[in-house]
């Protein structure tokens, strides 16, 4: 999930389911086909500003919440499941079918959130592991609760930040993470899986994961090459509650838009800024151009079609409501490993 919705999601989310540059160059995906060497460890970057040594690959790994799962979802997806002695990340969810049970397969060390949904210092501290995950640098905020990267190195434990989300919740952010976190694409995504290939000395088994991705992708971004972009929504009915005026949460800019044009299409409120889900007016998603909606999953007892109805009938004077053209997404909207579902979904009905 797009983590600049954290704040007014986070409560919503415990009551409903309970910079790419700040990293080393290195971490970017390598060409398809190039063999990448094993990791040397001790392996040393710097990670939002912190620097990070990995003598060897971490064997006790605590996710933290943080209202995402695209961390988790990336550790699956490279079959790093034995490494996670504690997964604090879930949804509900899915555009990977598999992926709800596997995430409910993992274990939770017994941990118990607090009030901002996530794991306490006192907590992660007891459990004793290796490595500590956040998808956002306030998940080391003592403000917050949590155990902060100084105390967790006193402790001999490693602690790493989703690079491209290192200016979110870090108050003295370099520019360079703060336009990173502005323009976060699918590529952060795939950034992050080849990260982990490193640390984890799986590089052949990430470079493989991120061009089975990317083709996928590129695959759909190929089929509707050249074709008229249609205006594409995408409003979440489950997260009203981001929204001041009790609206579907509407997704727009940085990973939202980078799906929707890998399918064909353009935001409906492309150019907006990133408050804009908060600050969305009735009036303005009456009057926005809607060709295609797209609607979000938040919730597994939440109906596509039924909220797709619902949507139409409030808004009668869109082209998509006329239409009745529609599909559904849930993580795969979000900054992680499931965009290639989403691109392809989306654009299926931008251009059947």
């Amino acid at each position: 999930m797009n983590p600049r919705f954290r704040r007014p999601l986070a409560a919503a989310l415990g009551a409903a389911m309970i910079a790419t540059s700040a990293a080393c160059a290195d971490t970017a995906p390598r060409a398809v086909g190039a063999v990448p060497a094993g990791t040397g460890y001790p392996l040393t970057f710097d990670n939002c500003g912190t620097t990070v040594t990995f003598r060897k690959a971490p064997q006790r790994v605590l996710l933290l919440n943080g209202t995402s799962v695209g961390e988790v979802e990336s550790f699956l997806m490279l079959g790093l499941d034995r490494h996670i002695l504690a997964n604090a990340q879930s949804y509900g969810v899915s555009d990977d079918p598999s992926m709800v049970g596997r995430i409910r397969a993992l274990p939770t060390g017994g941990l118990t959130l607090n009030n901002n949904f996530d794991v306490p210092a006192e907590q992660v501290l007891r459990l004793k592991p290796d490595l500590v995950v956040s998808t956002w640098s306030g998940g080391f905020d003592a403000k917050r609760g949590m155990a902060t990267r100084e105390q967790l190195a006193a402790a001999g434990i490693a602690s790493l930040v989703n690079p491209v989300n290192c200016a979110n919740g870090k108050p003295a952010a370099t520019e360079a993470e703060r336009l990173a976190y502005r323009n976060q694409s699918m590529n952060s995504a795939l950034e992050f899986i080849a990260l982990l290939g490193r640390i984890f000395d799986v590089q052949p088994r990430a470079v493989q994961l991120v061009s089975r991705l990317r083709s996928r992708i590129e695959t759909a971004r190929a089929r509707v090459m050249g074709r008229p972009a249609r205006k594409v929504l995408i409003a979440y009915p489950g997260m009203a509650m981001m929204n001041a005026s009790g609206l579907p949460a509407v997704m727009t800019g940085g990973i939202y838009d980078d799906v929707i044009r890998a399918a064909g299409g353009v935001n409906a409120f492309a150019g907006q800024t990133a408050d804009t889900t908060r600050t969305l007016s009735r009036e303005q998603l009456a009057t926005a151009q809607v060709d295609v909606l797209v609607v979000g999953l938040f919730t597994p007892h939440e109906k596509g079609a039924a909220e797709a109805a619902r949507l139409f009938a409030a808004y009668p004077q869109w082209a998509a409501s006329r239409t009745r053209t529609y599909t559904t997404v849930s993580d795969g909207a979000y900054l992680g490993p499931l965009n290639a579902w989403a691109v392809e979904k989306i654009s299926k009905v931008v251009h059947p």
